[in-house]
């Protein structure tokens, strides 16, 4: 995936990179720059930007001068937190609990991504969602599903990183039955917590989700693609992927209620 810079909307744009598994198979990654209502700025997520995309980023932001903070939504997306904090010093760092542990000499806030606190400092900005029915981080690395969402109250746009899956790519990923539609991470199965309950908490979490954020007029979901909405649409696209899990939803309650 080409490193760029994209204006999606008034005060939004994604920066895209690339992130390649077993050294070859670039599934791409994404973080974005926000204006906020006071004319400063925010990243969520963490990349190391190519000296083009960083001079886009510093003519904005007064070479980081009006950048207020890098919101690190992701517990398994570090590899860029220690470059963007090298870069933009001045700007509060903020991460999970995971990224508090896996890196520890950066200077997190004490405020944790997955913690309410958060919204009451940039709830003007923006509104945040972590799905429920499963830990944000689980015993089992290699399952990502879990991470804090971002919706952009002013654009109306939806920063996402692998909870919701949008791709649009080629040969063998077009293949992945998630190509073209908007889905949840397939991961879903293993990342539910073992507990009764667990599947209706994430059901009735994602039926919310839909609801409350049924004027969003885009997601940006990592790792690959914006997935523009028309009216209402969010709410239509998140009960299609509701149904599509129903099975595993269905498999959990019979397991563990």
């Amino acid at each position: 995936m080409p490193e760029t810079m994209i204006r999606l909307a008034d005060g939004f744009w994604r920066i895209t990179g690339e992130v390649r598994v077993g050294g070859l198979l670039d599934i791409g990654t994404q973080c974005s720059l926000v204006r906020r209502e006071n004319g400063r700025y925010v990243f969520l997520d963490s990349y190391t930007l190519p000296a083009p995309v960083r001079q886009q980023v510093d003519a904005l932001t007064d070479e980081g001068r009006k950048l207020d903070a890098i919101i690190n939504l992701h517990p398994y997306h570090t590899l860029h937190c220690e470059w963007m904090h090298r870069t933009y010093p001045d700007a509060t760092l903020y991460g999970t609990a995971r990224h508090h542990e896996k890196l520890p000499d950066l200077p997190w806030h004490a405020t944790r991504c997955e913690e309410p606190a958060l919204a009451e400092k940039l709830g003007d900005t923006f509104a945040f969602s972590q799905p429920k029915g499963m830990p944000l981080v689980c015993d089992d690395e290699s399952v990502h599903f879990s991470s804090i969402l971002a919706l952009h109250r002013a654009s109306g746009t939806i920063h996402v990183d692998d909870t919701l899956v949008y791709l649009n790519k080629g040969f063998p990923l077009s293949a992945l039955p998630m190509t073209g539609r908007l889905s949840f991470h397939p991961t879903l199965e293993k990342a539910l917590s073992p507990k009764a309950g667990a599947a209706d908490e994430f059901r009735d979490w994602a039926i919310e989700l839909g609801i409350d954020w049924a004027d969003a007029r885009r997601v940006a979901a990592a790792h690959n693609a914006v997935r523009e909405l028309g009216e209402e649409e969010f709410s239509t696209l998140i009960g299609e992927a509701l149904g599509r899990v129903k099975p595993v939803l269905d498999r959990h309650r019979a397991e563990h209620g």
